[in-house]
């Protein structure tokens, strides 16, 4: 069941009306610009858990997906090939890793248009749920730095000696997400017919097709022709922008000196959105239906 795999993160929202309803991201190359996964490799080799060969294929696989995105056939080999490659490490030096790179590493590469859309959802009072088939060891402080309601991703056995056994406990995958979505409308209380979910991935049409709202996001070759053919919108995110240098609302835990920069970043992007909006149909566009909805 899904219920022990949706975490909470340590955002909490204002309390909502009934019947609610939730914003659904995928977050490789929908939410940010590369797979979440493979971005700590050259990280996960500095502290030892793998070594030079393991990242150049890291390296590769990330190549490859970024070009041409991943179909179900390469996503059961990369899930083999991750399975195997952490088999023995260390839970709790995994979680210090990915904490201490994590703005380094994640915040660069954080789409404008989907850190806009998480700000506009929860504004219009929905939840914002991040449904990720990366390991929840990576995806769940990717949550809480996006602000993220909640998580949803895959899980690992853990042996009792705090390491990875290597075996899947629970994987956030095709239909596995739908179920989840749905799982979660029954224990929430989502209107699905009125909720929205954002993916890339052709191996996600399931999760989209049971929300009122689907959105194909830098959609594959294979999503791309699901969308036109179920007439559902394409949105193109093409601008990864640090959250620090967006408004304060998703960026860094504040401070007393921040209340300057946030007057300056609150300038500057009432400037740049006064540009960006001037171009084709683009994510803001977008963003001004889902607030009337």
């Amino acid at each position: 069941m899904v219920g022990a795999y949706a975490r909470p993160v340590e955002n909490h929202s204002v309390p909502h009306s009934t019947p609610r309803t939730a914003a659904f991201f995928d977050l490789d190359k929908t939410v940010i610009a590369k797979s979440s996964t493979l971005t700590f490799s050259k990280s996960f080799y500095q502290g030892g858990l793998i070594n030079r060969r393991a990242v150049l294929r890291t390296a590769y696989a990330q190549f490859v997906y970024l070009v041409g995105g991943a179909d179900h056939d390469q996503m059961e080999r990369l899930r083999a090939y991750l399975s195997s490659l952490c088999r023995g490490w260390d839970v709790a030096q995994v979680r210090e890793i990915v904490a201490e790179t994590l703005h380094d590493l994640i915040d660069p590469i954080i789409y404008d248009e989907a850190a806009s859309l998480i700000e506009e959802h929860h504004a219009a009072g929905r939840d914002v749920v991040i449904v990720s088939t990366s390991g929840a060891e990576v995806v769940e402080p990717i949550g809480e730095l996006l602000g993220a309601d909640r998580v949803v991703a895959t899980r690992m056995v853990v042996g009792a000696d705090g390491r990875f056994t290597g075996e899947i406990e629970y994987y956030a995958y095709g239909p596995t997400k739908a179920e989840a979505v749905r799982e979660l409308a029954a224990s929430e209380g989502y209107d699905l017919g009125r909720c929205y979910a954002y993916s890339d991935s052709a191996t996600d049409v399931p999760m989209l097709e049971s929300v009122g709202h689907p959105f194909a996001v830098n959609p594959d070759r294979a999503l791309r022709r699901e969308a036109l053919a179920r007439d559902w919108p394409v949105l193109s995110f093409n601008r990864p922008v640090p959250l620090k240098q967006r408004l304060p609302a998703l960026s860094m835990p504040s401070r007393p000196a921040l209340a300057v920069v946030a007057a300056v970043a609150a300038a500057a992007a009432t400037a740049g959105l006064v540009w960006y909006t001037s171009r084709r149909r683009t994510a803001r566009e977008h963003l001004a239906r889902i607030a009337r909805v």
